[in-house]
């Protein structure tokens, strides 16, 4: 049921760290591009491992974005939402001030949190017990210094919390920080999602799994939602944040308007603690009752950024459910992955694609699916094969799934001037 309540919620600021570079216009023009951002891991050995490959973050510097002095304080999934974070507010421009910093809150969703900070300590431990152990470990590495060191830096006093939920952690944040606004709780929000696994335990463990691609030969043809040849996921790393605000206000101060936020759900499969229901029936719902909560017609939606990880069975999941809730309208709708460039950015990758989803209404063009070579027969809907398309996108969504049988759905809709 739609709610009864008139706020609406704007997107005034966005920004990226992620394998495609850090900074909007980087990100934007690879994602035209159709250029992919996986390569091969060089942060440790791997010559033992199956999967030899990933989507690192190769340009940022974090001095461009912290002070030296609390780079240290920090594991790297903080550095890369500070990093996002000062992107955003740059654009936004949003003042937090003595009368309004109570009610500016953050929330960053973190799936994994510091491992590389667990790794290092855990080393340290083993060679000298607590000699050599940093007063730091703790606050480098628990999730929810994200936002806290966020809200420490901009003095945004407002609720603050990370939401873990494995990879609909970001996309979380994003929704919850929504209703906070629409609801009156908050007038504005930081939000979005951070991630920094690729060590050799994060991706040993996804290898035990069996969950990674092992196309090692050829890293940017790796990651390839919806294609028939798709192997697995290739793991990624990365951070977005984008800047929410109650759009009267942000009209008030001329801010430039990116896009609304028109609709939120999430739920539950209840079926497995990996795989989706093969039906796709949690993620349809969770679909419906998004545009229920928007008030949107099903035949309004012209486009899905998708979960689209490059598994076998996540991807015809996915379909099904787009299927179940769009009917004939599905053969009418562009479902992109733009994981099929930048991988899997775990806890980071509903922020990530929901920044790429509110860019694509801006911008009034579809990023494409790469990768499309050998076509699914259970995957056959327009996945915008390989190149980029030009668009008018009157509503799109933003599919997040996650370990756990988590869903989320966002929708947003392109600024109209009234």
């Amino acid at each position: 049921m739609r709610r009864n309540c008139d706020r609406r919620v704007v997107v005034t600021g966005v920004g990226l760290v992620t394998p495609l570079g850090t900074g909007v216009e980087k990100n934007w023009e690879a994602l035209m591009a159709g250029r992919s951002g996986i390569g091969p891991i060089d942060r440790f050995e791997v010559a033992d491992f199956p999967t030899r490959i990933a989507g690192e973050v190769r340009d940022f510097n974090p001095l461009d974005w912290i002070e030296k002095k609390d780079v240290r304080k920090m594991d790297l999934f903080i550095q890369y939402a500070l990093g996002a974070t000062e992107q955003a507010m740059r654009q936004s421009a949003l003042p937090i001030t003595e009368e309004n910093a109570d009610y500016v809150g953050v929330l960053v969703g973190v799936g994994i949190g510091g491992l590389l900070t667990i790794e290092e300590n855990h080393l340290i431990f083993l060679d000298s017990r607590l000699k050599r152990l940093t007063p730091f470990f703790i606050p480098k590495l628990i999730s929810n210094l994200a936002p806290g060191q966020i809200s420490i830096r901009y003095g945004a006093r407002g609720v603050n919390f990370s939401t873990t939920s494995a990879c609909a952690s970001g996309s979380h944040a994003v929704g919850e920080a929504y209703r906070m606004i629409r609801s009156g709780y908050l007038e504005a929000a930081i939000v979005g999602g951070a991630e920094a696994a690729i060590t050799s335990l994060g991706v040993g463990g996804f290898v035990a799994m069996r969950a990674l691609s092992t196309r090692n030969d050829n890293p940017a043809a790796a990651s390839r939602p919806f294609d028939r040849e798709r192997d697995g996921f290739v793991m990624a790393e990365g951070a977005a944040t984008l800047v929410l605000e109650e759009r009267e206000a942000a009209v008030k101060r001329k801010a430039k308007i990116l896009a609304e936020v028109v609709g939120y759900f999430a739920n539950a499969d209840a079926y497995h603690i990996t795989s989706p229901s093969p039906d796709g029936r949690g993620a349809a719902r969770c679909m419906r009752q998004c545009l229920a909560d928007g008030g949107i017609n099903p035949a309004e939606v012209d486009y899905i950024n998708a979960h689209g990880t490059s598994t076998p069975p996540g991807d015809i999941a996915e379909t099904q459910a787009i299927k179940q809730v769009f009917g004939e309208h599905a053969a009418r709708l562009a479902v992109s992955s733009t994981k099929s460039m930048t991988g899997h950015a775990l806890g980071a990758s509903g922020a990530i694609e929901s920044v790429y989803t509110v860019l694509a209404v801006a911008n009034r063009m579809l990023p494409p699916t790469i990768n499309q070579e050998y076509p699914d027969p259970e995957c056959d809907l327009d996945y915008v094969p390989n190149q980029a398309r030009a668009a008018h996108i009157r509503v799109a969504l933003n599919n997040s799934f996650g370990f756990g049988g988590t869903n989320t759905t966002l929708a947003f809709r392109p600024a109209v001037e009234e």
